[in-house]
């Protein structure tokens, strides 16, 4: 399959995973195309970062950061809470596959792999933590220098 059209499989799936858990979720209907955006821009800074070479737990935390920065655009744009964009928006990022993996392994009794695919699936949700937790500062030290700057005037 060429570059492109792993591309455009990509986003269209993220697209549409993303859109598919915010209506089981019962995100407003208003609010799902925002919801898909944000899955993709996600889950596409993390496979384009991925694809380039960076490790797993920097694609996280970029794709999880755009992913932020995204629901905090799209809350203030629509207003509504960022959780509404957030929340699915990061269903595409989350290791579910490793994490069954950690679990199968562990029931087969092969502990050795269960704590390999462990510990990969608590680095990409520290990952993503980590992402969710730059946009919040960042968001704060935007909210202060705007705040310091009226102050001035």
């Amino acid at each position: 399959m060429t570059i492109l059209m792993e591309l455009v499989v990509q986003t269209t799936f993220s697209y549409f995973g993303t859109i598919a858990f915010a209506i089981m979720i019962n995100i407003p209907r208003r609010a799902l195309n925002a919801c898909g955006l944000c899955g993709m821009a996600g889950w596409l800074t993390f496979w384009l970062l991925y694809q380039v070479g960076s490790g797993r737990m920097v694609a996280n935390v970029m794709g999880s950061l755009i992913l932020g920065v995204m629901g905090l655009y799209f809350a203030r744009k629509k207003k509504m809470p960022a959780i509404l964009f957030n929340i699915p928006g990061i269903v595409p990022l989350v290791p579910g596959a490793t994490a069954y993996q950690a679990v199968y392994e562990m029931v087969l009794g092969s502990v050795n792999k269960a704590i390999i695919y462990s510990v990969r699936v608590l680095l990409v949700a520290g990952g993503i933590a980590v992402g969710f937790m730059l946009t919040s500062l960042l968001s704060e030290i935007m909210t202060k220098i705007r705040q310091h700057r009226m102050t001035i005037k």
